[in-house]
């Protein structure tokens, strides 16, 4: 069978995609195709529909730059916004119909005599294409617990990326394994029916308070009608959120130090206020400094802990029976319903999430794993030509993804414009420009809280298995775009 053949093939359907899509719409290309996994589009917006579901950075900051809405009911919206967004935006700049949906790709693999990718779908079909771009998301592959006895649980096990929204924990007897972002959001919004919630603690989670309020009609309608008042408010939550990542991340420097203690401070003092049991707010607080793991926000998860039908559980999980959990200091806890709020198997199954094979044979998950973990400007790898890897290491700038991806498209927008201006086809950034990166990189770290702070119990997923924290790109979102705009062309060889 003859393969299809396109200008570029980009791997995901979220927001990553979508905004890879408009740029290579910008530029001038039509013919390529998103293929997707799930049937809808959205990524983690479409696979995570729990109850409580929102997003935990200002819908104002939290969305395309290009692209402000001004219909967003409140400051942190909830998922279903967040969703539609998703859709109004993709059809509005007629991506749609470029997507394939139910389609997994298994691998890709550089053709050297071709210069195409040969890209392998999980029904052993395959596509060909000039340039790859995998828009997989951090946060793509559920972590599943691996907890003795587990499959003999007799009772409903729903894992939080795969909600049975007909589920009623009404009258139920609910266990929750996790304590991070997403069950600091889903636990009270279960305590509200369930007859009787555990809530099973590894690592307890910096939690602190949220401002959040509702966008009047008469507010939307000036965002609306005059869009420079929504994005002076962006202005606002943007510098908000930038200085709230100075302030978790760096440490090295006395200032930033003590402002960082503040930020603990203003969780302790939230934690005070909501807990008058000193046990209970002992056992909620964490060993680890401010910013090792991601913080959230909530004004309900520690009152919710006061609730007599809400126990806190943290000796440990011996194994899991037909009719409950076995905790480690001996006793038993009979529960109807298991929920897994374990998170994301971030490094071991999402870099790469797929196989892909550069040139001369190099496995780009092989290699990382025995070099380490880098990308340049957190996008290209040497050896992998024509690829752009949105979900690399060093690529997240902090709490808010869209800052990522604007920087992103910047870059892809520098680079195929100077395809264009060369008649060239073909880009790979050197060993050099990448070498250059890494190390620059890791010195940025070196002044971060992952470096000099104290961040041996935090089990945070910012650190990779050799732990080192290579997720996030430790500089400001500005200085980021900056840098997408200016990169010297000299750093990829272009033919």
């Amino acid at each position: 069978m003859t393969s299809e053949q396109f200008d570029a093939v980009i791997v995901g359907a979220g927001f990553g995609g979508i905004g890879a899509a408009i740029q290579l719409k910008r530029m001038g290309y039509e013919n390529f195709v998103i293929l997707d996994r799930e049937d809808d589009l959205g990524g983690t917006w479409h696979v995570n529909h729990y109850p409580g579901l929102a997003v935990d950075v200002p819908t104002t900051t939290y969305s395309y730059f290009f692209e402000p809405n001004p219909n967003w009911s409140r400051l942190f919206s909830t998922g279903t916004e967040i969703k539609q967004y998703a859709n109004d935006v993709a059809d509005k700049y007629d991506v749609r119909r470029h997507i394939r949906f139910n389609t997994s790709v298994e691998s890709a693999r550089w053709d050297e005599e071709a210069d195409l990718w040969r890209v392998t779908l999980a029904d052993g079909a395959t596509v060909s294409t000039r340039y790859l771009i995998t828009a997989t998301g951090f946060l793509s592959q559920p972590h599943m617990p691996d907890i003795p006895g587990i499959t003999s649980f007799a009772g409903k096990i729903i894992h939080t990326t795969d909600w049975d929204d007909a589920y009623d924990p009404r009258g139920q007897r609910v266990a929750i394994i996790g304590t991070g972002a997403t069950a600091v959001q889903l636990i009270p919004e279960l305590a509200k029916t369930a007859a009787d919630l555990t809530v099973y603690q590894r690592t307890p989670i910096w939690v602190v308070p949220k401002l959040d309020f509702k966008f009047s009609a008469r507010a939307k309608r000036l965002f609306a009608r005059f869009p420079v008042t929504q994005r002076a408010i962006r202005a606002v939550t943007d510098a908000l959120y930038e200085f709230f990542i100075y302030v978790g991340l760096h440490h090295s420097k006395t200032l930033f130090r003590r402002l960082n203690i503040g930020a603990s401070d203003l969780a302790k003092m939230h934690r005070f206020f909501s807990i008058r049991d000193p046990e209970l707010r002992e056992q909620l607080t964490p060993d680890y400094d401010f910013g090792c793991k991601r913080p959230t926000f909530s004004n309900s998860y520690y009152r919710v802990f006061t609730k007599p039908h809400v126990h806190l559980q943290s000796s440990g999980i011996e194994r899991v029976e037909s009719d409950g959990i076995v905790n480690s200091d001996g006793t038993k806890t009979e529960i109807d319903t298991l929920v897994l709020a374990t998170g994301f198997d971030l490094w071991e199954a999402n870099f790469p999430a797929i196989e892909i094979i550069g040139r001369d044979g190099r496995n780009l998950g092989k290699w990382w794993r025995e070099t380490r973990f880098q990308a340049y400007q957190g996008i290209t790898v040497p050896h992998f030509p024509n690829y752009l890897s949105l979900a690399s290491p060093y690529a997240f700038l902090g709490l808010n993804f869209f800052n990522t991806m604007e920087y992103q498209m910047r870059h892809m927008d520098r680079l195929f414009g100077e395809l264009k201006r060369r008649g060239a086809t073909t880009f790979e950034v050197t060993e050099e420009a990448n070498a250059r990166y890494l190390d620059r990189m890791t010195e940025l770290i070196g002044d971060s809280v992952f470096a000099v702070g104290n961040c041996a119990t935090s089990r945070s997923y910012y650190f990779n298995p050799s732990g080192e924290a290579t997720l996030l790109r430790p500089m400001s979102t500005r200085n980021a775009i900056k840098e997408a705009s200016q990169y010297p062309l000299s750093d990829y060889r272009i033919a």
